[in-house]
């Protein structure tokens, strides 16, 4: 049984207009659609689940979209960026695609000798596209918008930004296996994982601070990946012996989850490969229903009378 984290499984945030975060993560960043479906804990909102053809771990960025919400407000114990994995070949394309989309960004520019172009998604989320040789061969979405040269192969890695980071790095290294690879003046990188699921995660410590307040456009929590239930249960007491609060294990119908908050306030997840995006619709209709759990299913005319209507774009 291999009972480390595997890297990271989903990242998960949140938006404001579902169709306008439908329209950019389809049409511009080239993610496919593979889950249309609600907040279990909140169900008169969407869950919205984006990834490669059939939403491996490692790929899937998700949102929990407000219509309402305001823009959330950036500080310390938050993710402040996500990273997505680029071919190395595909900068160009990058700058004039997300040009003709009208989207603002930084970049190229070297971060720890990589080569990344950074944007903010319509909410003000902080994108990262980190370009990398031999990345290729990796899973992506064929059927996109974006050429297959070009499109993205899942996730980097993601950026912290936390007042005092000593007891969080001290976390991730010396319970959750993270490997301690940069130490900058101005960033600490942390790494994980084996070969095509390896991803770094940025530190930056803002000392004296105020601490962010998420809405629109904040990340809300990164899970990391593990194999299977019994690998989940080791982590739980793993975590708990640390004297952190970690929540039971809850059924997301996709993955099993546990939840806790490391002790620079940003919520960690732990999750797990099964059973999947196909386990209620098929390969080829992933992302074109609202597709419920059993224990959610009786509310089903109620929540499409609440839930805005949503049209998936054509590519």
């Amino acid at each position: 049984m291999n009972n480390q984290l595997l890297g990271i499984h989903h990242i998960t945030a949140l938006a404001s207009d579902p169709q306008q975060n439908v329209d950019f993560y389809i049409r511009v960043l080239g993610l496919r659609l593979v889950k249309q479906t609600v907040n279990f804990d909140a169900p008169d909102v969407y869950h919205l689940y984006y990834g490669d053809d059939l939403g491996r771990p490692g790929t899937v960025l998700t949102f929990f979209p407000f219509p309402a919400a305001a823009q959330g407000k950036r500080g310390t114990g938050e993710i402040s960026a996500v990273s997505f994995t680029v071919p190395a070949s595909s900068v160009e394309f990058w700058a004039r695609h997300l040009a003709q989309y009208g989207v603002s960004f930084e970049g190229p520019k070297l971060r720890s000798s990589e080569e990344l172009i950074s944007f903010l998604d319509p909410d003000g989320m902080k994108v990262d596209l980190i370009f990398k040789e031999g990345v290729e061969h990796y899973s992506f979405w064929q059927g996109g918008p974006i050429p297959p040269e070009n499109a993205l192969r899942g996730f980097a890695g993601a950026s912290f930004v936390l007042e005092d980071p000593e007891n969080t790095i001290a976390l991730l290294t010396d319970t959750m296996g993270f490997e301690l690879t940069d130490e900058g003046t101005e960033r600490i990188r942390l790494s994980l994982g084996e070969d095509r699921h390896r991803i770094a995660i940025d530190v930056v410590a803002l000392p004296n601070t105020p601490r962010a307040r998420q809405s629109a456009g904040s990340v809300h929590h990164i899970a990391w990946r593990v194999a299977d239930d019994e690998t989940q249960i080791g982590w739980q007491q793993r975590i708990a012996d640390t004297g952190i609060r970690v929540t039971d294990i809850l059924d997301r119908n996709y993955f099993h989850s546990i939840y806790f908050r490391e002790p620079g306030g940003i919520l960690f997840e732990i999750a797990t490969d099964g059973p999947g995006f196909t386990v209620d619709e098929s390969p080829e209709e992933l992302g074109t229903h609202l597709k419920l759990p059993p224990w959610i299913e009786l509310q089903r005319d109620q929540l499409e009378r609440i839930l805005p209507p949503l049209t998936i774009p054509k590519v």
